[in-house]
């Protein structure tokens, strides 16, 4: 989940493999956004 920078509620929530974390946390960190990472249930797939 991205993080509104001001109140850090949800903005947006994407489901990635496990392939696409590095990618999207260095993206993340590159921009300055706060991100949320958590286990999708075994029902995201």
């Amino acid at each position: 989940m991205r993080l509104d920078d001001v109140d850090g509620t949800a903005v947006d929530s994407t489901v990635v493999d496990a392939a696409s974390v590095n990618r999207i946390v260095q993206q993340a960190a590159a921009t300055g956004q706060r991100i949320y990472i958590r286990p999708a249930d075994s029902s995201a797939s």
